[in-house]
């Protein structure tokens, strides 16, 4: 074993046994006389099936008794079938006391914990934490750009073929690059036959992924793209009829990347093509679009780093991102970054490195000692040691007199290191900056390189809880946190199933991929606009009567989809609805995902709410038949077919959760569009809910089960939950015991206010670790 696997080894350890603790409840407590009757007749009639501890039998029951069901529902399963052979071997009182004993002993959340106790465990870098964290190392003598409502490209428009101050005649911000001169003048003073027109601003991605950015131009241009002087397409000299042009890259989302197009128009003695230019894009699992507004920042964006390496996918058992696997694959793949960023260190960052400190001394090679104990210092989240200093620069410096071959041998041992790539090891930084790493950590998806966030740390002002708050509060205002909640929503949403959505043509015409490119790009900012609103407010994910729209989804879903700012760019709010528009319940993206080709699927959307809106756990299936085919009832609605399939009692175990909730979508399509009737027959969109504490929730409509989401204490906790492992990649219940019921509590007082919740939980993520360092406020 190498000496950095050893390091690793022993410190998941020292990390688990600091982290885990002791038990939070006595596994041998009294039971009162129904929890005891409860423990007698389990042991007699269950155990033989279930197991003593409930962990399951391998040749009769294999699955564990983990579940969230109610007393009431539990007793219902038990009356009515168990034990299987003799079910009415266990009925009334007996069955009442037997769910007593499982639910306090398996199902509920205090036995869960107590079974299965939560610790913080370590966890190397996910995909998107190296992929941050790498940008970020470049960004620490690059900046980061501040948050900027100034969407757009700045545009300067010159007569003549070059740059010269004296033929400057127009200075603006254009909402989008897409525009067709002819053969006429691009404004006035600028002569037709002859002009050069420049942008520059920065792009920002919603979601990471490889991007293909597309040029459609008819005349010379160059497009500079992520660093001040990269070409990422040339088209310097136009040459023939190609006026298409195309680049893929991968790019991070919470990044702004900075571009520049030089457009130029010559004189020519034969006739000119009319002059074009239009800057679209295809984002991932979308089709080509013109680069939208929103997407586009006006302001200054300095050079940005995007990885290219292709990094594997990490564990999501869990519900979440967790960086356990450790392989072949993860090492290569991190070799494979650690290469291409020390290329970058060596061709880029060098350079402006010297350039920056020209005047500086550089005895003893000083300037590039310098630079690379900067690299490792914001790769290890703070102040480098004599013996490490020594280990990863001084000694990679001193090995060659050839200063790219230092450069490359640093970084690389670097970025290797356990160091950075398993951010938890730090036990030996100061409070200060234990916190500082944390937050970074839990909002950015990466570590502290922000000159204002790296001075506080090593001032020792993130101390106090009120220090770190108001370092977090100031934090979440930040393109990266944008970026980390928008794949926290989209998670939530379980959006990752939705890449593909096809439906019959026959039965729904202009249906493609154009169009649910649209929904996703509708959804995108639909959820953007709701958290980074003043009120950020939870609740309006349910309850917003509009929705964002364009020309061809109010084509296809009807006149309340109209844009409310007729000839207006890019995306635009609707018209409000007063009825049957209920936020992302009704949006189509989902509606449509969660269907068949041809029909509406009650069963996927009941388990989309009860799973994700709701919190719920399912069992999966022994066997999932397929539907019934409309073909062989074809006077049945949807919901008559759905109801005789599940009608069976072993299928109403689960369905009788899945089926109340999925009919009350009923009044919506395969597509999502919205309907009163099926089969000639009116839509029955009456469900139910069993909540966790086991009240039976009666549903009339999409109305009600909005209602009911936007208030419920059930998807409260499942949404809280959720946020909390997306941005800690850690069981909340690791936190303590009450963790989870304080911020859902707070979460209430607050309004419900998202921002104010993303502040909460990274203050206890970075407060948790040795809370006994912490000074009261």
């Amino acid at each position: 074993m190498s000496r950095n696997h050893l390091l690793v080894f022993w410190a998941s350890l020292t990390v688990s046994f600091i982290l885990t603790g002791p038990s939070l409840f006595a596994q041998d407590e009294p039971l009162d006389p129904l929890l005891a009757r409860g423990q007698v007749i389990f042991a007699e009639s269950c155990a033989s099936c279930h197991g003593e501890m409930g962990e399951g039998v391998e040749s009769v029951y294999p699955n564990a008794l983990v579940g969230d069901a109610s007393i009431g529902e539990l007793s219902t399963i038990i009356h009515a079938t168990m034990p299987e052979e003799e079910p009415e071997a266990c009925v009334g009182d007996d069955a009442q006391a037997v769910a007593e004993y499982i639910h306090y002993r398996f199902y509920s959340e205090a036995a869960q914990i107590r079974n299965r106790p939560p610790r913080v465990g370590l966890a190397r870098l996910t995909a998107d934490q190296l992929r941050q964290s790498l940008a970020d190392i470049f960004a620490k003598n690059e900046g980061i750009p501040g948050l900027s409502k100034e969407t757009g490209v700045k545009g300067i428009y010159f007569d003549g073929a070059r740059w010269k101050d004296e033929n400057k005649k127009i200075e603006r911000i254009d909402a989008v690059i897409d525009f067709d001169f002819g053969h006429e003048s691009p404004g006035e003073g600028i002569q037709p036959e002859e002009f050069y027109l420049y942008w520059e601003g920065g792009l920002r991605p919603d979601v990471t992924g490889e991007y293909e950015i597309v040029v459609h131009s008819t005349c010379s241009f160059v497009l500079k793209f992520g660093f001040q002087d990269r070409k990422l397409i040339d088209n310097h000299v136009q040459s023939g009829d190609q006026s298409e042009f195309r680049a893929k890259v991968h790019l991070t989302a919470g990044r702004v990347y900075p571009f520049k197009i030089d457009f130029i128009q010559r004189k020519r003695s034969t006739e000119k093509p009319p002059a074009r230019i239009q800057l679209a894009w295809v984002p991932p699992h979308q089709t080509e679009q013109i680069v939208p507004n929103r997407n586009l920042i006006s302001g200054w964006a300095p050079a940005a780093f995007a990885l290219q390496a292709e990094l594997p996918s990490d564990d999501r058992s869990y519900g979440y991102e967790r960086g356990i696997a450790i392989n072949r694959q993860w090492d290569e793949s991190t070799t494979s970054a650690a290469i291409e960023f020390a290329d970058l260190a060596n061709e880029e960052m060098w350079n402006r490195y010297k350039r920056k400190h020209k005047d500086e001394s550089d005895d003893n090679r000083s300037r590039l000692r310098s630079f690379l104990s900067e690299i490792a210092e914001t790769a290890f989240r703070g102040p480098l040691s004599d013996d490490v200093r020594t280990m990863y620069v001084d000694a990679q410096v001193d090995s060659t007199e050839d200063d790219s071959e230092a450069i490359k041998r640093s970084v690389l041992l670097i970025l290797k290191s356990p160091r950075f790539l398993y951010p938890l090891l730090d036990m030996d930084r100061s409070a200060s900056q234990q916190a500082a790493n944390r937050l970074a950590l839990t909002l950015f998806d990466s570590l502290p390189s922000d000159s204002w966030l790296v001075n506080q740390a090593s001032a020792g002002k993130l101390e106090t809880v009120d220090q770190i708050r108001a370092a977090a509060e100031r934090m979440v205002n930040d393109y990266r946190t944008q970026a980390k909640t928008q794949e926290m929503l989209s998670d939530w949403l379980n959006l990752g199933r939705f890449a593909e959505i096809n439906k019959n043509q026959e039965s729904f015409p202009g249906f493609d991929k154009q169009l649910t490119s649209d929904m996703r790009t509708s959804l995108y900012a639909f959820l953007d606009d709701v958290v980074w609103s003043e009120a950020s407010d939870y609740r309006q994910l349910f309850l917003a009567d509009w929705v964002y729209t364009t020309p061809r989804l109010a084509e296809f879903y009807g006149a309340s989809w109209n844009g409310t700012e007729e000839g207006s760019l890019g995306l635009q709010k609707s018209v409000r609805a007063e009825s049957n528009r209920y936020g992302i319940l009704t949006h189509p993206l989902i509606l449509s995902g969660l269907a068949y080709t041809d029909t509406s699927s009650p069963v996927h959307r009941g388990v989309f709410l009860i799973r994700f809106m709701l919190g719920r756990n399912l069992r999966v299936p022994a066997e999932a038949p397929p539907p019934l085919s409309p073909d062989l009832h074809p006077d049945m609605t949807t919901r008559e077919r759905v109801e005789l399939q599940t009608s069976p009692e072993s299928c109403q175990v689960c369905h009788s959760k899945i089926n109340g909730l999925g009919f009350v979508l009923e009044n919506f399509d395969a597509v999502g569009r919205y309907r009163d009737q099926e089969k000639a027959k009116g839509i029955n969109p009456a469900g139910t809910y069993s909540a966790r504490d086991g009240s039976e929730i009666s549903l009339a409509g999409i109305g009600e089960l909005a209602d009911y989401l936007a208030n419920s204490e059930d998807a409260h906790r499942a949404f809280v939950s959720r946020a909390f492992q997306h941005f800690v990649k850690q069981p909340v219940a690791a936190f303590g015991a009450e963790t989870l019921d304080q911020l859902t509590d707070d979460f209430r007082k607050n309004e419900f206010n998202i921002r104010r919740l993303l502040v909460e939980i990274a203050v206890i993520a970075a407060t948790h670790r040795h809370p006994q360092d912490l000074q009261e406020s």
